[in-house]
């Protein structure tokens, strides 16, 4: 593990939802609530857990069911990064992997745990 996925392993990081800006303020809906993220482990850069962030926030939104968020964010990962990416998404899991150097991340999006790593 990296030196920066180390430092990143225990932090807590509040982030609000991103909203689209160019809806006029007259219809805007009501902001969305901040989001408390918490990175528990990481070997992965910085830009790229942001990215798994922000995707994870707008497949919440997007969907109620726990295997639809994982398969979103699986998804799009896949697209942007090119496969064979896995993503486990619930309260109550456990789990031990084999992950690409570089291609993992682990996190709690308020009371959701995150796992999405590379293996292929």
């Amino acid at each position: 593990m990296s030196e920066d996925a180390k430092r990143i392993g225990a932090g807590a990081l509040v982030i609000k939802a991103p909203s689209d800006d160019r809806k006029p303020s007259s219809a805007a809906a009501p902001p969305s609530p901040a989001k408390k993220v918490i990175i528990k482990s990481a070997d992965m850069k910085d830009d790229m857990q942001k990215e798994a962030i922000e995707i994870a926030i707008s497949a919440f939104e997007k969907n109620n069911v726990e295997k639809d968020v994982a398969e979103h964010i699986k998804k799009e990962f896949d697209r942007k990064h090119g496969p064979t990416w896995h993503c486990i998404v619930g309260k109550n899991f456990g789990s031990y992997v084999t992950h690409e150097t570089n291609h993992f991340v682990y996190f709690y999006l308020d009371s959701k745990a995150v796992l999405l790593f590379k293996s292929g």
